[in-house]
């Protein structure tokens, strides 16, 4: 979708510039904490998340122990599900069916009746298991040379309980990876090679980062998260600290991810280095790479790099398809809020069936009416100026 490496840099230079302001302002409180330690010298690497876990603690005074019995396996399943009706009319039964794994639960799901698609969930760890999260189709929707609709499946790694119970990363995940099945599902094309997620790199994260914005609605966990014991509600103070807690330490992220793609980037671009680490601290020269954060991922093992065409200087499709997934939100937010009808049709008409069956940029404008920009991203991420 991007179409050319100097579209790319523009918009990783303009996520940039205010993260790593915010960074280094963080980096002065984190470094003011070290030395009231009594420990002299400047702030590194390895001090920066002890001492911003510490900074986290004394903020928000969110305990990931304490939030745990509220997000409930179960009941954040239902609430994806309960979001997808709401929002594009669809309903979920239990089938009961033979599947490759006990631990897997499948589900038939239909509109108005009409059967569109089975869903299948394997959400548990276990040692046959590669790690990570995904979604795949085991059947995709197509109408040629014959009418099928799609077998998909979100496969997670979560910790088995009785209840399982999740932590506010898993559950992110669990949204996340219900996008790219809702993409799967609505998927509405002739040909089964544009179906669903057969579309750009750097756009096929829009529909997946896009459903992670429904587990922050207030409402939706005020509905969902409720505690394994007592069955109550997530109090309000609790939410409060766990919406407030979302875009915590958000410089660091941020300049750790891009710093990240500009090397990817610069690897890929034109002829390939001959010293790759020299290469990459060419790249971080030139951005002002502060001292205290170092990549996100180590050049000698970062596997986006060597993975192929799929993934090859592609790491920066994530923050790419993000400024869409916060612009495409914040259109739901301007129309009357994350449930309005009006911008769910829309999202479904041209993005979510849609699959390949046209160029990205003309499908993202036909929902949104133009282009994305990167405000909504910074004011998400806590980065916009105030």
């Amino acid at each position: 979708m991007a179409k050319t490496p100097a579209a790319v840099r523009d918009l990783l230079m303009q996520v940039w510039q205010p993260a790593k302001a915010q960074a280094e302002a963080d980096a002065e409180v984190l470094a003011q904490m070290m030395h009231e330690d009594g420990i002299n010298g400047d702030l590194e690497p390895w001090d920066w998340r002890y001492y911003a876990q510490k900074r986290r603690k004394a903020e928000h005074d969110l305990d990931e122990a304490e939030l745990k019995p509220y997000l409930q396996l179960d009941r954040m399943i239902e609430a994806s599900f309960a979001c997808a009706t709401r929002l594009f009319g669809l309903e979920f039964a239990p089938l009961d069916i033979p599947l490759y794994h006990p631990d897997c639960r499948a589900w038939e799901v239909t509109r108005g009746g009409k059967h569109l698609a089975v869903f299948i969930g394997d959400y548990f760890a276990r040692g046959s298991k590669r790690s990570g999260a995904w979604c795949s189709a085991m059947r995709s929707q197509a109408k040629f040379p014959r009418e099928q609709t799609p077998i998909v499946i979100n496969v997670c790694n979560f910790a088995k309980g009785d209840p399982a119970l999740l932590s506010w990363d898993d559950a992110r995940t669990l949204f996340h990876e219900f996008g790219h099945a809702l993409h799967q599902m609505l998927s509405d094309v002739s040909y089964e090679s544009i179906s669903g997620t057969s579309v750009a790199r750097d756009f096929v994260e829009l529909p997946s980062q896009l459903y992670e914005h429904w587990l922050e609605v207030p409402e939706v966990l005020r509905e969902f998260a409720t505690h394994a014991d007592t069955g109550e509600a997530m109090p309000a103070e609790l939410l409060n600290k766990v919406l407030g807690a979302s875009t915590f330490d958000m410089g660091f992220q941020t300049v750790e991810y891009v710093a990240s793609a500009l090397v990817d980037l610069a690897f890929h671009e034109a002829a390939a280095p001959q010293d790759v680490m020299a290469k990459q601290a060419e790249v971080l020269a030139e951005i002002g790479m502060p001292g205290a954060i170092t990549m996100r991922h180590a050049s000698p093992q970062f596997a986006h790099v060597f993975s192929g065409d799929g993934y090859s200087s592609g790491y920066y499709s994530y923050m790419w398809s993000e400024v869409m997934d916060a612009d495409a939100f914040a259109a739901f937010e301007e129309a009357g809020g994350a449930f309005d009808p009006e911008r769910a049709r829309a999202l479904e008409k041209h993005i979510l069936s849609s699959g390949g069956s046209a160029d990205a940029a003309e499908l993202y404008t036909a929902f949104r009416g133009r282009l994305p920009g990167v405000d909504a991203l910074l004011k998400g991420r806590g980065l916009a100026a105030e």
